[in-house]
């Protein structure tokens, strides 16, 4: 018999099992999203003008560590958490004048000409929490049907 040799895993690959695997909760992973979205936001004014492309580019790759790092248990709150995170940092780039009518009238105007970046990293924070919860019910339908707690003899309601 031929045995195959196992082939190392390609440089990229390694490269991103180094990365930090963090678990935030709903909320965490929403004041993260915002938080990093913000100061995104503010360098983008800083350093390109306020550019909306820019901000619409780094906007996905939040998105997807987002969706990445919620903990299982509160994987629908991703897709839900990005798009706030989005009208949050897009404050410093909206422009606006006139006091806080202007300038909420200017985040209103960005947020509709800007849809699609919008739509686009909720839509990848919602491909990747749903492709993640597919797998772990794959993994728990996989599990070999035990005795689970609380379920033998004596577990019952006590008389």
């Amino acid at each position: 018999m031929y045995r195959v040799a196992a082939r190392p895993a390609p440089p990229f690959v390694l490269a991103l099992r180094r990365l930090p695997e963090p678990r935030l909760t709903g909320l965490g992973g929403g004041l993260f999203a915002a938080a990093v979205m913000f100061l995104l936001g503010c360098l983008d004014w800083l350093i390109f003008d306020g550019s909306p492309a820019v901000y619409g580019v780094l906007f996905l790759p939040v998105s997807a560590v987002t969706a990445l790092w919620v903990r299982p248990a509160d994987l629908v709150s991703a897709p839900i958490s990005v798009p706030i995170a989005f009208a949050f940092g897009i404050v410093p780039i909206a422009g606006g004048s006139g006091g806080l009518g202007g300038q909420a009238m200017a985040v209103v105007t960005a947020l509709a000409l800007h849809a699609g970046w919008l739509y686009g990293g909720t839509l990848v924070a919602g491909l990747i929490a749903s492709v993640r919860k597919l797998r772990l019910m794959g993994r728990r339908r996989a599990r070999p049907a035990g005795p689970r707690p609380g379920s033998g003899p004596g577990s019952g309601p006590r008389r």
